[in-house]
């Protein structure tokens, strides 16, 4: 039994007629009558009642035509998937990253990308989750890194780590001399916070609601913030204006002289997020989703809990 008289059967069925079913397979009357009759051997079985111009087919023939239909598609969809595989980690990749999660993961991710992927280029954006999501849905973007929760339709995800969050301190806060925060002390401070709009405001108000109460004593501070990015609030935490809640990998202490800032882990149990990528259902470069986990995974950030690649 082979593809081709499985495709010959499936045409005579359509077409109801042999010359015309050779016509569609591009082959000879005999040769298709031929082969038709060896599978019908093969099987112990007639297929088709052969009277005049006309074919009929057989009880058990329509249950086998419908089969190898079936059969035909499935050997498509293997095809499909070898083309796909075979350009998938060739031409750009449109891909995604929310701002407080760009800056700290792609300067890693990038040259990994490029060492799997070498004709794979990223083109990257940045923006807020909202945007992300839709620009993803229009097919604009193909990968986007968010943070979850992230429950869209047609959307599919993938963990990829969760990421502590730690209070960045100036070093000559009181604060600088315990080894770990106690997280309802916060709204003794001015928290300094992202503006509306960024996920990671919301997730840190969620667990820590007494962080807007301590910015809501500093209201022209707070708007002044609004909007503004992750390093904008760290150097203002190194000049002294107040304390923040950032994520591990944007704590960045190293980048100021320890005599400016500080990082401290909560005490008990830390709040947290997880990072993930998501795309489309349809999206067909899978392979590419697999290439970019494995690049997370390898730029090993620290601080981080990895939740394996087959997450």
């Amino acid at each position: 039994m082979t593809l081709n008289e499985l495709r010959y059967v499936v045409a005579v069925a359509r077409e109801r007629h042999f010359g015309r079913a050779a016509e569609t397979c591009f082959v000879s009357q005999p040769t298709l009558s031929v082969a038709v009759k060896k599978l019908e051997d093969e099987l112990g079985v007639s297929l088709f009642e052969r009277g005049g111009g006309e074919v009929t087919i057989t009880s058990i023939g329509e249950e086998i035509v419908a089969q190898a239909q079936r059969v035909l598609e499935e050997a498509e969809g293997v095809k499909r998937l070898a083309r796909q595989g075979a350009k998938a980690l060739s031409g750009p990749l449109r891909l995604g990253a929310i701002y407080t999660v760009g800056p700290y993961l792609l300067p890693q991710l990038i040259p990994l990308v490029m060492e799997l992927a070498p004709d794979m280029p990223l083109v990257i954006e940045e923006n807020f989750t909202a945007t992300l999501a839709e620009r993803l849905k229009r097919g604009d973007l193909d990968v986007i890194v968010v943070s979850l929760p992230f429950d869209e339709p047609g959307i599919l995800t993938r963990p990829l780590y969760d990421e502590p969050f730690v209070v960045l301190l100036p070093s000559s806060h009181p604060w600088a001399a315990e080894s770990a925060i106690d997280p309802d002390r916060l709204g003794e401070e001015n928290v300094l916070l992202l503006g509306p709009g960024h996920c990671l405001r919301d997730q840190i108000l969620k667990v820590c609601p007494q962080c807007l109460q301590s910015a809501s004593g500093t209201a022209g501070m707070q708007r002044r913030l609004e909007g503004g990015s992750l390093e904008t609030i760290r150097c203002m935490v190194a000049s002294g204006v107040g304390i923040t809640i950032l994520p591990q990998t944007a704590a960045g202490a190293d980048r100021f002289s320890e005599h400016l800032v500080c990082v401290r882990p909560f005490r008990g149990k830390a709040p947290q997020r997880r990072v993930a990528l998501a795309w489309r259902k349809s999206f067909p470069r899978l392979d590419t989703v697999s290439a970019l986990a494995e690049a997370v995974h390898a730029a090993a950030l620290a601080g981080v809990a990895y939740l394996g690649t087959g997450s």
